[in-house]
């Protein structure tokens, strides 16, 4: 405590009314700035900020070099009037759109309320251009995900994310039976191929991992709030994926005939790729990427346009593939044509 500065005897609520204070007035500030203002110990003001969360107010933090830095998520009195043009809420249509995706979950419910508000506040002669302006882009979507059993949970999820608690998360994992307990710092949301996924640290594991939200079963919020680590950055635990699944990097050659050439030499299917034209009027992609699976699905889906020059596992790993559909077939045949033929008989 500074010499000559009186000491401060706030109660709990004296505190809570001078950290909310404090916090909408300056862009941030640590547990020891909040500490010093308020003549407590950096526990007493931990407990505080979990006060004022219950009292309404969304607490966000972030490092700041090399500090953790606490302020509110949005300061609502000082959010200026927003108007829209009509590009503008074209672009926000077509977003809207892609929300498709969000089916079943609390998300898409939030997206259409924040429609409702956009719409409400409009001038009248744009709201005559909103049905068309609806129609600019139309999902079609395939192979849905069904977040019919997740649903309830999501919104304890979005709790736990924008608030940094700890959660305990029951997760079904896919082809399994009972559904397994995990311990989780949830981070990120990813999204890929129209599933939205959990990226977290599971500290039963011990490791990074990733739940898909239609399996989860349940979530329970903790009152433990966790640091992420500072410098995180999502991205950096797909840098090597082909997908999501980062295993070992593999340097990946495919070759692509003619038929196919022109659509696959104008995508980027992976940062660095090279794509070299060859003598038949085909094309060769070759780039470095982990996710076998996922690979082999990709080259699959191509049929007998693609064929893999390296390495030689995944060449293996599609032939085989190839063989036991082929063989699959083949013994289906045998079996409908003995059918028909006792059928006949």
């Amino acid at each position: 405590m500074q010499k000559g500065k009186p000491a401060k005897k706030y109660s709990q609520a004296g505190r809570l009314h001078t950290i909310i204070r404090l916090l909408e007035a300056r862009r941030g500030m640590t547990l020891d700035e909040l500490a010093q203002e308020c003549d407590v110990d950096r526990r007493t003001i931990h407990r505080d900020l979990n006060a004022v969360e219950e009292a309404g107010y969304t607490l966000t933090s972030e490092w700041q070099e090399g500090k953790k830095v606490y302020g509110f998520l949005a300061k609502s009195r000082n959010i200026p009037p927003i108007t829209f043009t009509l590009n503008q809420l074209m672009s926000l249509y077509l977003l809207r759109s892609l929300g498709v995706h969000l089916a079943g979950t609390p998300f898409q419910q939030e997206i259409e309320e924040l429609f409702r508000t956009i719409t409400s506040v409009l001038p009248d002669r744009y709201v005559a251009h909103l049905e068309r302006i609806a129609r600019v882009a139309l999902p079609i979507l395939h192979g849905a995900r069904d977040y019919s059993a997740a649903g309830t949970h999501v919104e304890e999820l979005q709790r736990a994310l924008l608030h940094q608690y700890r959660i305990r998360l029951r997760y079904a994992k896919q082809g399994r039976g009972a559904a397994e307990e995990y311990e989780v710092d949830p981070y990120t949301l990813v999204f890929h191929k129209g599933g939205i996924y959990l990226l977290g640290y599971a500290h039963n594991r011990g490791a990074m991992r990733l739940f898909a939200l239609e399996r989860v079963r349940g979530v329970e919020v903790t009152r433990q709030r966790f640091d992420i680590p500072e410098g995180y950055e999502p991205e950096s635990q797909f840098t090597s994926a082909f997908g999501l699944v980062s295993d070992t990097p593999m340097r990946v050659r495919v070759r692509f005939s003619s038929e196919v050439a022109p659509s696959v030499r104008e995508r980027l299917w992976r940062p660095g790729q090279q794509v070299k034209a060859d003598r038949d009027g085909g094309v060769i992609v070759e780039f470095e990427a982990a996710g076998e699976k996922e690979l082999v699905a990709w080259i699959l889906s191509y049929g007998a346009h693609a064929e893999v020059l390296e390495p030689p596992e995944l060449r293996r790993e599609v032939k085989r593939q190839v063989r036991e559909m082929r063989e699959f077939y083949r013994s289906k045949e045998k079996g409908e044509k003995k059918g028909g033929k006792g059928h006949d008989a």
